[in-house]
């Protein structure tokens, strides 16, 4: 199992699970719009399991006036082709990621 960061050069790879949880987004329309939440900083993140992505999280360290310097996952998604055990586990890497980046507290979208 290996936890890394996830290039623009792999969106092949996350829309195949992003397919998943938005069934009606385009591959094209997906593109767009990864590459447009570039401004905000957004980075992806995968846990792989010999060059399969298993679990794939969507985040920002973004600051704000209600909760200061604060790290958001806008998606976060295990394949269902797997158990939901890899969701701890990136869930954990998360909030030691929003500890090395000085944040507050973690936010996941709803």
């Amino acid at each position: 199992m290996q936890i890394r960061e996830i290039s623009l050069k792999e969106l092949d790879i996350v829309y195949d699970i992003i397919k998943e949880l938005y069934i009606d987004l385009s591959y094209k329309k997906f593109e767009d719009l990864i590459y447009d939440m570039r401004d905000m900083n957004y980075q992806m993140f995968g846990i792989f399991e010999r060059e399969k992505l298993i679990t794939y999280a969507g985040l920002a360290v973004q600051t704000t006036l209600m909760d200061e310097r604060h790290l958001k996952v806008f998606d976060f998604i295990t394949s269902n082709r797997f158990d939901n055990s890899y969701n701890n586990i990136m869930k954990e890497y998360i909030a030691d990621y929003a500890k090395v980046a000085m944040c507050k507290k973690v936010k996941y979208e709803n």
